[in-house]
């Protein structure tokens, strides 16, 4: 489930029927980095790193009740190229040889994916020489049909299913249910209970908003574009600003002038930062003078790092959530 780039999901999104999950599903401190790969390793193991599942498996095909009919798929693929969820796959230790650009460039993957291709549905060719043995696509994306002839093609809606049952239906393709599933079961449980200390911590009426921005823009989201969002607002339950919700919660996310940005900021503020993007508004009185600003009620986080909402994207934004709300003035 990922969450692009702002100004590369506004064309992307078009493609995708203006969805924010899966092309949706992006600078903590510099230590961050090594917080990454801990969380990412956290989550491969929570949901069951090994392959004991796979291993005992009987061999051949398994009938798979996907979205556009039942479709044969290998019963433990070995050659899987991921054009969308990606993440879930790589959370599940899912053999990938080919991934979109985005996930590849996420730095909480790059370990993992070093040696997988990047490839994309405009070139089934290049897909085709990987030989994979299972093909897993968004229903917005191109060449479907060329893609369905190299493989068997599983094609997912983004919004049909949620960040969690997402993760457990790629635990089907896999033959990882019961371990997407065990995940799922602790990770909420461990989520709730972080909330629960966060609104101890601040105020169960406190607000939170979750801004992004670019070179000329601001942007405020919603509950379900990736950035941490599902996490705040389904599963812990934290504050919506009222103006936020009235703008951002539909369509996921909303655009701020700068003038009205303050309008749409909350108590505490998640800030999505962008290493290729700097904005001169950041520096401006306006911001300097937001309540949550002067008040050091700001959180960080990575946008590349940030734009999915897998296992391993939301383990390492709990371990920043918690530390981040709980240590704040």
């Amino acid at each position: 489930m990922k969450k692009l780039f702002i100004p590369l999901i506004l064309a992307f999104t078009v493609l995708a029927g203006a969805c924010g999950n899966e092309a949706a599903q992006q600078d903590p401190a510099a230590n961050n980095a090594a917080a990454a790969n801990n969380s990412a390793e956290n989550a491969a193991n929570a949901t069951g790193g090994d392959d004991s599942t796979a291993a005992g498996a009987a061999s051949g095909t398994i009938t798979y009740p996907s979205e556009t009919g039942p479709i044969e798929i290998p019963a433990n693929p070995k050659r899987i190229v991921a054009l969308t969820n990606a993440p879930n796959i790589v959370a599940l230790n899912g053999s990938l040889v080919g991934v979109d650009t985005w996930t590849k460039s996420n730095p909480l993957f790059t370990e993992k994916l070093k040696d997988v291709e990047v490839v994309s549905e405009e070139n089934p060719e290049q897909i085709f020489a990987l030989e994979p043995d299972l093909i897993i696509a968004g229903s917005h994306m191109k060449n479907l049909d060329k893609l369905s002839e190299i493989a068997p093609t599983i094609i997912y809606t983004w919004g049909k299913l949620d960040y969690l049952a997402q993760q457990v239906e790629i635990g089907k393709v896999l033959n990882k249910e019961a371990e997407a599933q065990a995940w799922v079961e602790d990770f909420t449980t461990r989520a709730k209970a972080v909330g629960e200390e966060i609104k101890a911590k601040i105020g169960k009426d406190a607000t939170v908003s979750v801004f992004e921005y670019d070179t000329k823009n601001f942007y405020v989201f919603g509950n379900n574009w990736a950035r941490g969002t599902e996490l705040l607002y389904q599963m812990m339950e934290l504050n919506m600003p009222d103006k936020a919700k009235k703008d951002a919660l539909g369509p996921g996310y909303y655009t701020l002038s700068n003038e009205i940005l303050p309008e749409y900021a909350g108590d505490y503020i998640v800030l999505s930062q962008n290493k290729e993007a700097q904005n001169n508004f950041l520096q401006s009185n306006t911001w300097k003078n937001i309540p949550a600003v002067k008040n050091g009620h700001v959180i960080e986080i990575d946008t590349a790092a940030s734009t999915y909402s897998d296992p391993i994207t939301l383990e390492y934004l709990l371990g920043i959530f918690k530390e981040g709300f709980l240590s704040l003035p």
